[in-house]
């Protein structure tokens, strides 16, 4: 009994004084003990976090939801999401994405695409040509689910209903799709056009009024559409380093390709302002979902 209360006092000093590898190897406690001693709720994780000055500050927009949810790995439910698919504003002033997205019939629902259901989801659209939003457990960023919700349609302020199979846009598609050569038709007909004012929308500056050069400022994203060399080099050169700049041309295949998917995506919900923030706290949340394996359950 008294050998019991040593032990028992001995283990109860070296918990208060947090020592939990030195108990482990006394063999004071096993593992699991060791485990359950260091677990904190999530409550004391964020206290211990604004003492240890790891909170981030404040100013993104999904500030809140980085700090308590991201950064926690809360689990986030079917539930929820299936909430913000039937929620109006849920992303940004708009209508909710239910409501143009609620069956797998093209002829009820644009691209047959059911935002009703986790399998609907899932699946993504059904009409040709088929393609999934995401691929579960990976980081969706540059997928077409998050892409939509969260990149701004160019030039900046195009209307949903402005076409984007004008002549100037599908010169732009077929140039990469052509393998994006630096050759007479490109230096004719297509760079031209990122130097034109409304050459991809009516009252629009050229492209290279924002993209210039490879410094911002002046140049946002460090893109210069003036050159093809420019172009193919990509966007933050300097930021990332030249070797880690952001493609935003893929030779061969425009569906992947930065400038198109800027030039032809309109921004979700519909009609939404492009000074809403982009990263709206719900499409973070979205974003985690997704990250977490998409589970239904």
């Amino acid at each position: 009994m008294l050998k019991t209360l040593k032990i028992q006092r001995r283990l109860s000093q070296i918990a208060t004084a947090g020592c939990v590898v030195a108990a482990l190897a006394a063999g004071f406690i096993t593992t699991a003990q060791a485990q359950e001693v260091k677990r904190m709720s999530l409550a004391e994780q964020m206290i211990q976090d604004m003492k240890d000055g790891k909170m981030a500050a404040p100013g993104a927009d999904d500030h809140v939801v980085q700090e308590l949810i991201i950064k926690r790995s809360i689990p986030i439910t079917y539930k929820y999401i299936n909430t913000l698919m039937n929620t109006p504003n849920a992303f940004g002033p708009g209508v909710a994405c239910t409501t143009c997205h609620n069956s797998q019939d093209p002829s009820k629902s644009y691209r047959g695409l059911d935002l009703s259901t986790c399998k609907g989801i899932i699946e993504g659209s059904t009409e040709k040509p088929k393609r999934a939003l995401f691929v579960a457990g990976k980081d969706p960023k540059r997928d077409i689910l998050i892409r939509r919700l969260r990149n701004n349609r160019m030039p900046l302020g195009q209307s949903f209903d402005n076409p984007t199979y004008t002549p100037s846009h599908m010169l732009v598609k077929q140039w990469i799709d052509d393998g994006a050569k630096n050759d007479e038709h490109f230096t004719k007909n297509v760079l031209p056009l990122f130097k034109t004012a409304n050459a991809f929308g009516p009252e629009s500056p050229a492209c290279t009024s924002c993209h210039m050069s490879n410094q911002e400022p002046p140049s946002f994203h460090e893109l210069n559409l003036t050159t093809h060399a420019g172009i193919l080099l990509g966007a933050d050169s300097i930021a990332k380093g030249v070797d880690k700049a952001t493609k935003v041309i893929i030779p061969g295949n425009s569906s992947l390709s930065f400038v198109w998917q800027h030039l032809s995506e309109d921004r979700m919900p519909p009609g939404i302002s492009p000074s809403e923030p982009r990263d709206h706290p719900n499409t973070t949340i979205l974003g985690a979902w997704i990250k977490q394996g998409a589970k239904c359950d």
